[in-house]
């Protein structure tokens, strides 16, 4: 029988993390957009990789924000307080 592993994490229950230059990129778009709306598609017109999307949501730097009835498989967001917080922290 093998003894169970231990993992240091913060008092929050969770490592504090930073964004890739990816995450980043991707959240800095919304500093300037009304209510903090993460775009759809980055700066080519490509479709941002819900991978990414997803992260940032389970990081607490980006929240869903509405549902979109036509295309329900997007992930539209907005930037957090904690994400806002990511991103002036260098």
């Amino acid at each position: 029988m093998s003894e169970p592993r231990l993992t240091l994490v913060s008092d929050k229950g969770k490592t504090d993390s930073r964004p890739t230059s990816v995450q980043r990129t991707w959240m800095e778009r919304g500093l300037d957009q009304p209510g903090g709306k993460l775009p759809l598609f980055d700066g080519d017109g490509r479709k941002v990789d819900p991978r990414t999307i997803r992260r940032c949501i389970e990081e607490g730097w980006a929240e869903p924000w509405f549902s979109n009835p036509i295309k329900p498989d997007w992930l539209v967001c907005r930037l957090t307080d904690k994400g806002r917080i990511a991103l002036a922290k260098r």
